[in-house]
């Protein structure tokens, strides 16, 4: 009844809204380890579109997802940090996600695909380790 151009002409639109929609939901649902978790996805998938732009000379979409990257460290991962509480790892996370913050910014003003292969390399092990903790204490 409806072709791809009907229903305001924007099949993807909606296709975006429902995935929307299915995160929120998700990340209410979530508890602090999951949350976590999906913090530091979205941080490798923003890195991994940033080289992706990078390599196609989509240089705005590149800063966009950089932007959000560092958004996302900053906004999420280093705001959720407990230093006190934390101790030495907690110091370490930080010092990590500061000098990740950096190399994205390089990458940007750059147009630095190594910085941005870096973050990747010491964010991924990270993400890994965090996972693993999850699956030994669930919940």
């Amino acid at each position: 009844m409806f072709s791809q151009a009907s229903t305001f002409g924007r099949p993807r639109h909606h296709a975006n809204l429902y995935q929307q929609v299915g995160v929120e939901t998700s990340v209410v649902s979530a508890n602090p380890h999951t949350l976590t978790l999906m913090l530091y996805d979205g941080l490798l998938t923003q890195v991994k579109l940033a080289r992706q732009a990078l390599a196609e000379g989509r240089v705005a979409d590149k800063g966009r997802h950089i932007g959000r990257a560092a958004q996302i460290i900053d906004e999420g991962l280093r705001s959720a940090l407990d230093t006190k509480a934390g101790g030495d790892i907690a110091l370490n996370l930080r010092d990590l996600y500061d000098y990740a913050q950096i190399r994205l910014l390089q990458a940007n003003r750059h147009n630095d695909d190594a910085a941005l292969k870096e973050v990747l390399s010491l964010i991924e092990p990270v993400r890994e380790a965090w996972a693993a903790i999850g699956v030994k204490f669930p919940g």
